[in-house]
């Protein structure tokens, strides 16, 4: 028989630390991160391009003009003031954070919140699993039609009651709005922030290759659909599975919100009954606004302090409820509007160190050297690294898309494939990289741990990968012009 090994003996020590060691907190995660980038300030040559007036007023960089220039590496003072300057220059999506918080904190104080997830669990107690795939289809839909992956900032206040209520999790919540918005935004049928402003810089008809980004889109929303309603099966028969198993909050929301339902149907008063129309009426003025007025997160964060103290007034909340109410909710969104900041401290020493365009030239020089094969593959593995340090869609595009599209010529890609490389490798990184602002503070919102997603989401990140490789295969075999 096998003696077993002390746990003192070196063997014993090692599998105690291997069976303890976790990923670190996010915070240490970000600030290596940006030790990293000041570091290389050191290392890589300091280089610009000139910029110029782009599309629609926007300025993009002139491919043709990249100099270096004298090294700017990170000082001590500049390190020291790097995570602060992230959270100033971040400072849009950490104020929607604390806004949609504080909010929703109203909403619940109200009841109306309650009583809704009440109704729509009873009635879909028995098909629950239907919920995910026609939420997720509505939700890709919108963001492969108007490009905004960051409504689901919005959309998972609103669904994270009725998925617990549902008896699946945190998680599942957190997937449906931020899977399904990817999907939608990453094949970008008729996206305007990727698909639409790639186009217009690399010189093509605007939406142009309808069918095989509507291909594209199908087949990694299904994906996602099919991979999040495994997952929320597994944990609906069987809550041990969830990755939020043990979690104190997830377990306060499942007191909350199941054993509301178990107890026997709520109903509404009068002043209940106005207050969940008037929060109908703001929804719709804010969909109003992001379709026709081109509101953006400050304009949404604005409405949603008017949304909560009209709707609280009409619920017959006092106003020292509705700022007690607003100070919950900013203080339970808190990590996550700090995590946006500081993640923004990684691009913010790039910047000032001046070599954040070298490794966009350099990235496009990778790709130049690659077998014309696989040069599509490559220009999207390295939009898919660059998207580490600028995660906005826009901003990726109009850095990057100058350099790729003439490049595309020299190397035997179409423009048009080099515009999908960009959409799918922008996109997919958006809900994989701590840099990313309003992915941090979605995960804050719906209460899960960075690390915890990435457990979740890396197993469908890498099937995604592999379906992004073979679209690209394709376009680069039958050379896909649109």
């Amino acid at each position: 028989m096998t003696k077993p090994t002390p746990s003192n003996s070196p063997t014993g020590a090692q599998d105690s630390k291997r069976s303890h060691w976790q990923i670190p907190h996010i915070y240490v995660i970000l600030f290596v991160f940006i030790a990293m980038a000041a570091v290389a300030t050191y290392f890589v040559p300091a280089g610009q391009y000139e910029r110029v007036p782009g599309p629609e007023g926007r300025t993009t960089i002139d491919a043709e003009s990249f100099q270096y220039v004298e090294q700017n590496p990170t000082s001590l003072v500049d390190f020291m003031l790097a995570i602060p300057n992230g959270l100033m220059s971040a400072g849009e999506v950490v104020f929607f954070t604390f806004m949609i918080g504080g909010m929703f904190m109203v909403l619940r104080r109200t009841g109306i919140i309650e009583i809704g997830v009440d109704k729509l669990s009873r009635r879909f107690a028995n098909r629950s699993l239907l919920m995910i795939p026609v939420l997720m289809t509505v939700f890709a839909l919108v963001a492969t039609i108007i490009g905004t992956q960051e409504l689901a900032l919005v959309y998972v206040p609103v669904i994270l009651p009725l998925m617990i209520a549902l008896r699946f999790d945190s998680v599942t919540a957190a997937a449906v709005a931020l899977c399904a918005t990817t999907a939608g935004f990453a094949s970008g049928v008729l996206n305007p922030i990727n698909t639409g402003l790639g186009q217009q810089l690399s010189d093509l008809p605007l939406y142009s290759g309808f069918g095989l980004r509507a291909a594209a889109f199908a087949i990694i929303l299904g994906a996602a659909i099919y991979f999040v309603m495994r997952y929320a099966r597994q944990v609906r028969d069987n809550p041990e599975l969830s990755l939020m198993a043990g979690d104190e909050t997830e377990e306060e929301k499942r007191s909350l919100y199941q054993h509301a339902t178990d107890e026997g149907a709520l109903t509404a008063n009068g002043r209940q009954k106005l207050a969940a129309v008037a929060t109908f009426a703001f929804f719709g003025l804010l969909v109003y606004g992001v379709l026709r007025q081109g509101w953006f997160m400050m304009e949404m964060a604005g409405l949603f302090i008017i949304m909560g103290i009209v709707v609280g007034l009409i619920a017959g909340l006092s106003t020292t409820a509705i700022s007690e109410a607003f100070n919950k909710g900013f203080r339970d969104v808190l990590v996550g509007a700090m995590i946006a900041g500081v993640a923004r401290g990684v691009a913010v020493v790039l910047e000032d160190g001046q070599i954040m365009d070298t490794l966009v030239m350099g990235l496009g020089s990778l790709v130049g050297e690659l077998p014309t094969m696989l040069s599509a593959i490559g220009m999207y593995f390295a939009q898919l690294a660059f998207n580490f340090v600028v995660p906005s869609g826009s901003g990726q595009a109009l850095v990057t898309m100058p350099i790729m599209a003439p490049l595309s010529d020299l190397i035997g890609v179409t423009r048009q494939t080099a515009v999908l490389a960009f959409q799918l490798g922008d996109g997919m990184g958006n809900i994989l990289y701590p840099t990313s602002g309003y992915f941090m503070a979605t995960l804050a919102i719906a209460g899960v741990p960075w690390q915890k997603w990435v457990k979740f989401f890396f197993p469908l990140f890498c099937l995604w990968v592999a379906i992004a490789i073979g679209f690209l295969a394709f376009a680069q075999a039958t050379q896909w012009a649109g």
